[in-house]
């Protein structure tokens, strides 16, 4: 994948010859946060959402190692999934991928929070953050919401697992090789949907989440107040940073208002570190109460004039 922009978090990955990645980056060089990063995540004032266990299926992921596309480890890892999240099912991607789809019934317009399981194609890399994180926090989301119940009236909840995000060509466009699971989600439901919330780097300790600058600032602002009132408020500052691609990118191509979570100020990306050890169970821990608060709400994203 080509980059579009020298972001300065790039720069120790660029050095060390890394330069093919996996998420199109747009951001500013100079846009460092202040060093927010290495600040200390605060504890959740909540006890909805169990990080401990979130942080063991990023382990059990792990455990797995390199799991790309289409892989015999990314399949095993699929079932397992599947298994794992309420009603959880199959839905076919081309070439010969699936996605692992699980849902919590409610209205329509319904609400998708995802993440992508498959790893970057790269020797001995198991992808803690980059993968298994995001996906950890969906599975610990759904297992959060469906015991603690949600309000009648309370929009329907997908949970899906995109396969094929990271792209097998680096030579090539990015949207167009990578995003696999993702966009193919997006042709077969675009006209079911509401809103999305994609869940990517945050694991990461230090974990800060400004708004990416293509995510959709009404929905953000939602996650905010929510993460606010849960006491995780200072993860979710108010400021934007440069727009990437990623998994949010055909939700909002479609029409479709999506937020990408994404730290990428992170020094092991695609590279054979990005290990268990890099993965803090706190950061799982308050994005997980933060997206807990904000969808157990009855009306937790505005729908056109809602």
């Amino acid at each position: 994948m080509a980059t579009r922009g020298l972001a300065w978090a790039l720069l120790p990955v660029l050095l060390c010859g890394a330069i093919a990645i996996g998420v199109a980056i747009v951001l500013a060089a100079g846009d460092d946060g202040g060093g927010e990063r290495r600040a200390a995540v605060p504890a959740a004032n909540g006890d909805r959402f169990d990080g401990g266990r979130a942080h063991a299926d990023v382990r059990a992921q792990v455990a797995r190692g390199p799991r790309p596309a289409g892989s015999g480890a990314s399949r095993q890892l699929a079932r397992w999934l599947r298994a794992r999240l309420p009603g959880g099912r199959f839905e076919a991607v081309p070439g010969g991928l699936r996605n692992v789809v699980g849902v919590l019934p409610g209205s329509r317009p319904a609400i998708v929070v995802g993440a992508h399981y498959d790893t970057k194609a790269i020797p001995g890399f198991v992808g803690a953050n980059d993968g298994a994180a995001g996906t950890a926090v969906v599975l610990e989301l759904a297992r959060a919401l469906r015991r603690s119940g949600r309000p009648a009236g309370a929009p329907e909840l997908r949970f899906v697992l995109f396969d094929g995000e990271e792209s097998p060509d680096d030579s090539a466009d990015f949207y167009s090789s990578g995003l696999r699971g993702s966009r193919a989600y997006v042709r077969r439901h675009a006209d079911e949907l509401g809103a999305a919330i994609v869940v990517d780097f945050v694991g990461q300790r230090g974990l800060r989440l400004p708004r990416e600058g293509g995510s959709d600032e009404a929905v953000w602002e939602r996650l905010r107040a929510a993460a606010a009132r849960v006491g995780v408020g200072a993860v979710f500052p108010d400021r934007a940073v440069g727009e990437i691609l990623d998994d949010h990118t055909p939700f909002n191509r479609a029409g479709v208002p999506a937020v990408d979570l994404i730290d990428f100020r992170y020094d092991c990306f695609h590279r054979a570190c990005d290990r268990l050890d890099r993965v803090d169970a706190r950061s799982l821990d308050a994005v997980g109460e933060a997206l807990t608060e904000l969808l157990r709400q009855k009306r937790p994203i505005r729908f056109g004039g809602q």
